[in-house]
């Protein structure tokens, strides 16, 4: 059964380009979101485990997943996927030159499961307004900044045990 997936154009810059014109992409519109409390509802509705069961038991895979992370470990987490700490760096011309100075941050970097990977195969996808044009009633096409850029697939979710 195929999923659809609602995504609008946006303008975007190249960084390295400044003084280039915006190209427009895909981003994927989010059609409302799961929170920490609706997911341990549904996962409680779903299995015998009571609601305290189920969130000892995420808090104890955040607890144990950032032990590991910490200690360089990757996470497999089954069909879910793995997590394992990435690195930004300023390039060097040499290994000699490199300098750990030139590291600029670090993310999480998420590898989906064979079952989350899969639902990508089967997705199709539909053109909407972005939120901020639909709200002015104006064109999809104009160079507007869409306030929801970058809010639906790269952002980070916040620590439900912190």
């Amino acid at each position: 059964m195929a999923m659809t997936v609602s995504y609008s154009v946006v303008p975007r810059k190249n960084p390295a380009k400044k003084d280039e014109p915006a190209k427009y992409y895909a981003q994927a519109q989010a059609a409302g979101e799961l929170d920490f409390e609706e997911l341990c509802e549904a996962i409680t509705s779903r299995s015998t485990c009571t609601e305290t069961d189920v969130r000892a038991s995420i808090s104890g895979i955040l607890y144990e997943a950032k032990r590991s992370l910490k200690a360089g470990r990757i996470v497999r987490l089954g069909d879910l996927g793995s997590l394992q700490i990435g690195l930004n760096s300023e390039g060097a011309t040499s290994v000699k030159e490199f300098s750990s100075s030139m590291i600029k941050g670090a993310h999480i970097i998420f590898r989906p499961g064979k079952t989350l990977a899969e639902l990508l195969k089967i997705l199709s996808y539909q053109q909407v307004q972005t939120r901020a044009v639909a709200q002015t009633g104006g064109d999809s096409g104009k160079d507007d900044k869409d306030p929801d850029e970058g809010s639906g697939d790269s952002g980070e979710t916040p620590d439900p045990a912190a």
